[in-house]
């Protein structure tokens, strides 16, 4: 597999976050995690998606650390300080699950807490339902976990169309579009930094034809036994979706029904924020899960 690695120095200066890289090497990839807080402390999985990276979660892991909660934020294959493979072929769903799976039982995170977003759904969800033993409680922020059973939305179409008709692949751009808030040019750099050019985005090219739109999808089977998994799910299972994010809108709601450990739960909407509520609402999502952590 040939495999791309991007320079330190384009991590060196990052606008607010000071964490200190941690690497494991799973399947013959270098891949980098986010390790703050107690190490004696039970794990915040922070699970970042398309097209960012750990750098997601630089609002939210301060807060949560300060409540006593240790964080892991590993960047995916293909992100941030992780190892991108060259060719978009690389790239499929079970091996982004194998890829995590990897970080779960290198590092043997048990007692979990999933805090998952975008793409980090679609694997985190999977991990827990596949691993539950591993986790105590899941938190889903603008998210879901599609068999193809359902239509995909128009707004999810017309991202994956545009995200392989584009000449260029614009990750700071893509993140500030989806933000319900203006991003400091510095921010919209650091979302670039792990990207020199091109050949590096393999990974978050790759991504929306991966998410299954049809009942065939290789990974419609596997995702539709996570189901029956959730459908069972009794420990605690909050959602925390923001106000204004086109693409994951009224999911929420499916979880909310279909999962018996969100009966009763404080589930929220976060106000103001787009489909990257942890950048628009960092803090305030932060809130909310350390409430959640308090009270499950």
């Amino acid at each position: 597999m040939d495999v791309l690695r991007t320079p330190d120095e384009r991590f060196t200066t990052l606008d607010g976050y000071p964490f200190a890289p941690h690497y494991i090497e799973v399947s013959g990839l270098r891949v980098h995690y986010v390790d703050e807080g107690p190490r004696d402390a039970a794990p915040v999985l922070l699970m970042h998606g398309e097209p960012s990276w750990s750098y997601l979660y630089r609002k939210m892991i301060p807060i949560l650390t300060a409540a006593g909660h240790r964080c892991v934020a590993p960047d995916l294959v293909g992100f941030g300080r992780s190892d991108k493979p060259v060719r978009r072929e690389d790239y499929t769903y079970q091996h982004h699950v194998d890829w995590m799976r990897g970080v779960l039982e290198r590092l043997d995170l048990r007692a979990v807490t999933l805090v998952c977003q975008d793409w980090g759904g679609l694997i985190g969800l999977r991990l827990a339902a596949e691993h539950a033993d591993r986790f105590a409680r899941i938190v889903v922020a603008n998210t879901f976990l599609p068999t193809g059973d359902r239509p995909a939305g128009d707004a999810f179409m017309a991202w994956r169309k545009f995200s392989q008709d584009t000449p260029e692949f614009p990750i700071g751009r893509i993140l500030q579009g989806g933000c319900a808030t203006p991003l400091p040019p510095a921010v919209v750099a650091a979302y670039d930094a792990p990207f020199p050019d091109e050949r590096y985005k393999a990974g978050a090219r790759q991504f929306p034809t991966l998410v299954p739109i049809s009942p065939e999808d290789p990974a419609a089977p596997a995702n539709r036994k996570a189901w029956e998994v959730l459908r069972r799910w009794q420990k605690p299972f909050l959602t925390a979706f923001s106000d204004s994010d086109p693409v994951t809108r009224g999911g929420d709601t499916i979880f909310q029904q279909e999962v018996p450990g969100a009966e009763g739960q404080p589930h929220t909407t976060i106000t103001g924020a787009g489909h990257f509520l942890q950048e628009d609402k960092g803090e305030d999502l932060a809130r909310v899960v350390v409430e959640f952590l308090a009270r499950a």
